[in-house]
């Protein structure tokens, strides 16, 4: 009954009816509409190229992390200075700007246009840090790049959700993350080649400016701008959802722009499970950004005579990281009819699980009883069950997510997703560089700072995430059911967002200021 009321109230989108045999059918029932009638040649094409540019925006931090030391070093920086560089220096310009900038691409039906400029920026900008000579220039080229990388997520998920369609669009998201762990392994074998033939560490910035140019050129060539496909919850939609091309005829361009994005918004307040998934991934992803921007390192410094280390941890995460979001992606497609709820697990109990084979990476070395032969052993063998239990998700949450918003407006939605977790997850570095501003990172006691910081945050946000995923499968039935929240929202609903909002806030300006006052 609840059900019919809400289509009652909010009717039918013209672009939900298209390409749907029974709209009223799928309600609820998690049916996907058929793939779009976009060739298999196309597809692919538009895959590999949204897979190399999101690959090539993610490497710059790959080469922070494997160059640490090198960066500081040559650029003169302390520990709170390179924490406000792989910290809030590009997750505050990322999270603010992927906003107008992915509502413009969706506003605009140009998302493939927006990607390739986007591209074009950040590849120049990419280019600018590794001609940097002091902190100053870094952290604007930083800066800039973060403008730039801000939408290139929600553009790339955007568009391989309606270039795939069904339950394929789980595989085809999790081959976009791929480049998340090839970047990994891609850097540690830079990071060795460039060791052995003294090749500074800027080099491969500028290598990453000029390619990502050139793949921003063939994406623009060749991707094409595919036609939106209706989402799960098609009852769901917020009032005056299915009048945006009347409204284009009778109202000014800026009211219309007001008016989306308000209902933007409000479809998301009036979901039950997205703040709690929002959180919950943003846990997940503080505890990613810490592990990858300061594990390499420490690891290195941890087994000093193993000079392949960084080529073989390089290895590993992009074999076995690879491996793990492409199974995610495979199980979540073949099994999606049976359970909706399967990326919930899989991020769930995959993070709880990898938290304890983490801790064993951390520690191998005392494990192995100090002997550096079998303390290595014990490092890759865990590193490599760590990264099977908790790289599965990636992709399929993310394909829920987006799966879960109104089409016309689902880039602008996923950017609000990835902005809140920036935001939260941004803080890692800048809370362990504030941490250990004091400590010479020559000294032992910096080697055992890193590892107390990476032993409590790392498993701490993964057991809070699972937590909370595990909590908000209920809430997920309830989106999926239809059974949004109808009426005018509570005012304990509205002070739970603002208080939330608030909270974040505050916490990034505080952390923000504090590393600026303290950085040298």
């Amino acid at each position: 009954m609840e059900k019919a009321r809400i289509e009652d109230q909010v009717g039918m989108p013209e672009d939900v009816q298209e390409g749907s045999d029974s709209p009223r059918d799928a309600i609820g029932a998690g049916k996907l509409t058929t793939r779009p009638r976009v060739p298999l040649w196309r597809v692919t094409i538009s895959l590999v190229l949204l897979f190399l540019n999101y690959f090539l925006a993610q490497y710059d931090k790959f080469i922070l992390s494997y160059f640490q030391n090198e960066v500081i070093t040559s650029l003169k920086l302390s520990e709170a200075s390179y924490g406000i560089l792989s910290g809030y220096a590009t997750g505050i310009v990322y999270a603010l700007l992927a906003l107008p900038t992915a509502y413009i691409a969706d506003f605009t039906e140009a998302r493939v246009w927006v990607l390739t400029v986007s591209a074009i920026w950040w590849s120049l900008c990419a280019i600018f840090q590794g001609l940097s000579h002091n902190f100053w220039q870094i952290l604007l080229a930083r800066i800039g790049m973060g403008i730039g990388q801000a939408p290139v997520e929600a553009l790339s998920v955007s568009l391989i959700s309606d270039l795939m369609g069904k339950e394929y669009v789980f595989f085809g998201e999790s081959i976009l993350y791929v480049g998340v762990y090839i970047g990994e392994a891609v850097s540690g074998q830079i990071a060795v080649a460039f060791a052995r033939t003294n090749t500074p560490w800027n080099t491969a910035l500028i290598a990453i400016g000029i390619v990502g140019v050139v793949i921003a050129v063939f994406i623009r060539l060749l991707v094409r701008e595919p036609r939106r496909q209706t989402s799960l919850v098609i009852s769901a939609y917020p009032e005056h959802i299915g009048e945006h091309l009347a409204a284009v005829s009778t109202r000014t361009k800026i009211a219309y722009a007001r008016k989306d994005i308000s209902e933007t918004f409000s479809y998301i307040l009036r979901m039950r499970s997205f703040w709690l998934l929002v959180l919950s991934a943003s846990f997940r992803q503080l505890a990613g950004n810490v592990f990858g921007y300061y594990m390499p390192t420490y690891l290195s410094t941890l087994y000093p005579l193993e000079t392949e280390l960084l080529s073989r941890y390089g290895i590993i995460v992009g074999v076995v990281g690879s491996v793990a979001v492409l199974l995610g992606g495979l199980l979540t497609s073949a099994y999606w009819q049976r359970t909706k709820m399967l990326p919930i697990y899989l991020v769930g109990v995959g993070g709880m699980v990898s938290s304890i084979f983490v801790l064993l990476m951390l520690f191998s070395l005392s494990v192995s009883g100090n002997s550096q032969s079998s303390g290595v052993r014990v490092l890759y063998g865990t590193m490599s069950a760590a990264y099977i239990t908790a790289e599965l998700w990636l992709g399929t949450i993310n394909s829920l997510i987006v799966l879960l918003l109104p089409p016309r407006y689902k880039t602008f939605g996923l950017s609000i997703w990835d902005a809140i977790q920036v935001l939260v997850y941004a803080s890692g570095p800048e809370i362990i560089g504030l941490a250990l501003r004091n400590v010479d990172s020559a000294s032992a006691a910096y080697l055992d700072g890193t590892r107390i910081a990476l032993a409590v945050i790392i498993p701490v946000g993964y057991w809070l995430a699972g937590i909370g995923f595990l909590l908000s499968m209920t809430l997920v039935k309830r989106d999926l059911a239809g059974d949004f929240v109808i009426g005018p929202l509570t005012t304990r609903r509205k002070l739970g967002f603002g208080s939330f909002g608030v909270i974040l806030g505050i916490l990034v300006i505080v952390l923000f200021v504090v590393s600026i006052v303290y950085k040298d």
